[in-house]
């Protein structure tokens, strides 16, 4: 049963629920805060700036938020359109604006190629990673097929899927994290390895 939030969390999880979409898209957000105390528990940290990141950090990924015309799209800097309206979302929201400016930092960095320079950012990272491994991070991928720029066919899912398998683990920063992978990456290995065995040469 969901926890029955009050206050500014409330206020911006039902502004991340109404506008992300395609539908889909919402469940990134309470599936990565749900990881962030998996990956923190028994850190200091700041729980409120990481609630804040991991519901806003994806707000340049919604239609409606993002360039609808392939060459927009192409170049489209989501990470920026979220710095951008985060900090007014959060000042509407009620949120504490001493802690404005650490949200934004989370956000920033949020991403595998970028270096955390807090604990909470490197929490958010490290959880964000973990979102793109295993089941979950299969099913986000290949959600995307026929309707992301990146993702024409199967063949350039399973090629990204191979490439977060390369390359994702080893960024992970904390203990914590890297012990979540564990079974995570089980999932991954077997499902490439499944639809190697299964599609061979006619994946398309």
């Amino acid at each position: 049963m969901s926890e029955v939030r009050s206050g500014w969390r409330a206020e911006v999880e039902g502004y991340v629920e109404r506008e992300a979409r395609p539908v889909e898209k919402f469940g990134h957000q309470p599936r990565l805060y749900a990881l962030t105390l998996r990956v923190g528990a028994g850190l200091a940290y700041d729980d409120d700036v990481v609630f804040a990141a991991a519901w806003l950090h994806d707000m340049g990924v919604f239609i409606g938020h993002r360039p609808e015309e392939r060459e927009l799209l192409e170049r489209w800097d989501n990470v920026a359109y979220a710095l951008r309206i985060t900090p007014d979302v959060l000042a509407g929201f009620g949120f504490p604006e001493d802690k404005i400016a650490a949200v934004l930092e989370c956000i920033r960095t949020h991403q595998p190629h970028f270096e955390p320079t807090t604990i909470e950012a490197t929490i958010l990272r490290d959880a964000d990673i973990l979102e793109q491994l295993g089941a979950v991070g299969i099913l986000r991928t290949v959600t995307k097929v026929g309707r992301d720029t990146r993702f024409i066919t199967f063949t350039h899912a399973v090629a990204s899927l191979q490439r977060a398998l390369d390359t994702l683990p080893q960024m992970l920063r904390l203990p914590s994290s890297r012990l979540l992978a564990e079974e995570k990456l089980a999932v991954h290995r077997a499902f490439l390895q499944g639809a190697a065995d299964e599609a061979g040469s006619l994946l398309y």
